[in-house]
């Protein structure tokens, strides 16, 4: 299969009632495009999830903006398409398989031969389900909002007007908001051989007895960890010492071991040198340690990095600064050298998520909109950003780690609690992962924070929220966590930070004291 089709079936495959109705919802093929207006208040290219926050929150304002909304190929963008909905659906029921597999430590006895797996049932699944998710972004949604919904290609005619087919739109402000694709990686055959990214994976309906995943990035991890659990045998390629190169040594350690043990072969410190092709067969002739060797493999996943979807959008005409591999470029409140145009996303920012692409466009509403009533400007430097790898156990980090600290010059205590003093996580069975927390030394200020548990990405919020608000370790001590959660595991990491208060001369007067209790 080759990465990198164009049109919408070939983007949603197989053509079953599932991925029909999706269609229907976010690509209808009997759709027209609305006459334009002589001028369009807001014009938003990109219907992912910058896109669509931006429009239904300018449409929902209720002052009779007049908005345009433009989307090459599929509303929903990534996330509902080829990201977040379908692989954790996917992810979902690999975990269900690890939960079987770790059942013996609890006392449940199920035989692996026991665990039937049927693929092109799980794989139906993840369509339904993100066909049922689909009326969200749906185009008709967005039309009863009162925004003008076209689909087709974008491109700047001039600094204020785009062209969508036959239609001039012309604008007060535009939002770029055009989201990211799959990288393919230079490596000799690779394209001629054909390979998966994650915007073709989930159209499989077969699971590949043999999977190579290129890539030890999030994506990566998740589904090399999903797919060995669901019936393929993984070789995961990486070019660095360890997966997960943004996150400490720790970390990756953790997750390192934890794929080894469910028999991911993990080859780290790899150069791929070409693929070829026998038969059915796909052969990856790699270099590691000085060493030559070669895989073979009935499926190839790339999961190398996202490049911004900036061709074709002509942006010299609009003057907008971009750079192909950087995209488009903005200021610190997501303004592009085109005073009247910003971006939000994947396009223009480095965090590429979903979660992070909300954030952006709400500053651009803000920002866009209200600012010139006078009414204050949101700078995307104040964000505080969390990023979550779904693997199991889960990775999720906030704020500083170790190595950016070092990197910045910056001094940090750290707080560890290991899950294995956590009660809850001990009645689960789940003791092997852990919370670090970094804080200002001779501060309770919060300047960081890393968790590796089975929900670590539903417990990193708590810290989260006291970083943007300015909470203290001495206020999480103080705050209730319902026992046993494994959430307390924060509320642990607090109480040690308020030990570490108790001076010798305050310890000796409690001793002293307590003769009198």
């Amino acid at each position: 299969m080759m990465s990198g089709p164009q049109s919408v079936t070939d983007l949603i495959s197989p053509l079953d009632a599932h991925n029909q109705f999706l269609i229907d919802q976010v690509s209808p093929q009997n759709w027209t495009n609305p006459i334009p207006p002589k001028s369009y208040d807001l014009v938003v290219i990109g219907a992912g999830p910058a896109g669509l926050v931006v429009a239904a929150g300018a449409a929902g304002l209720g002052i009779g903006l007049k908005i345009a909304l433009i989307e090459k190929h599929l509303m929903g963008g990534d996330c509902l398409n080829f990201g977040c909905v379908p692989s954790k659906t996917f992810i979902r029921a690999a975990r269900v398989i690890g939960e079987l597999r770790k059942s013996k430590k609890l006392g449940i006895q199920i035989p692996e031969d026991a665990i039937a797996i049927d693929f092109a049932a799980v794989m139906e699944r993840v369509r339904q389900v993100r066909a049922a998710m689909s009326i969200h972004d749906s185009a008709e949604r967005f039309k009863d909002l009162g925004v003008d919904v076209f689909f087709g290609q974008a491109q700047f005619s001039d600094c204020q007007t785009v062209q969508v087919g036959d239609s001039a739109l012309s604008f007060r402000k535009a939002v770029i908001a055009t989201g990211a694709h799959a990288k393919h990686p230079a490596i000799s055959g690779l394209q001629s051989v054909g390979f998966l990214t994650n915007e073709t994976v989930f159209s499989l309906t077969d699971c590949p007895r043999r999977l190579a995943v290129i890539g030890g990035g999030p994506i990566g991890c998740e589904l090399a960890q999903a797919f060995q659990r669901l019936g393929s045998r993984v070789t995961l390629f990486h070019r660095g010492p360890q997966l997960l190169n943004k996150e400490d040594p720790e970390v990756a350690k953790a997750i390192q071991q934890q794929l080894t043990v469910e028999g991911v072969r993990l080859i780290l410190a790899a150069q791929i040198d070409r693929v070829e092709k026998d038969g059915q067969e796909k052969i990856i002739y790699y270099c590691q340690n000085g060493q030559d060797s070669c895989v073979q493999v009935d499926e190839i996943l790339v999961g190398t990095g996202r490049s911004p979807n900036v061709q074709g959008l002509n942006l010299e005409a609009a003057g907008v600064d971009y750079e192909v591999n950087r995209g488009v470029f903005v200021n610190d409140y997501l303004q592009t050298s085109n005073p009247k145009i910003y971006a939000a996303g994947d396009i223009c920012l480095d965090w590429k998520f979903t979660h992070t692409a909300d954030a952006a466009a709400r500053i651009v509403l803000k920002n866009a909109l209200f600012s010139p009533l006078g009414l204050g400007r949101s700078k995307v430097s104040n964000l505080i950003i969390l990023r979550v790898t779904f693997t199991d156990p889960e990775v999720a980090h906030v704020g500083l780690s170790v190595r950016s600290a070092q990197q910045q010059g910056i001094a940090i205590a750290t707080i560890t609690i290991p899950f294995s003093q956590v009660d809850r996580a001990i009645v689960d069975g789940e003791t092997e992962g852990f919370i670090k927390i970094h804080h200002q030394p001779n501060s309770d200020r919060i300047l960081g924070a890393t968790i590796v548990a089975p929900h670590a990405g539903e417990i990193i919020s708590e810290i989260s929220t006291a970083i943007a608000h300015g909470l203290g370790l001495s206020a999480l001590s103080g705050v209730i966590h319902p026992y046993p959660t494994q959430a307390e595991s924060i509320k642990k990491a607090a109480d040690t930070y308020r030990r570490t208060l108790l001076t010798p001369t305050t310890k000796r007067l409690l001793r002293f004291l307590q003769w009198f209790s």
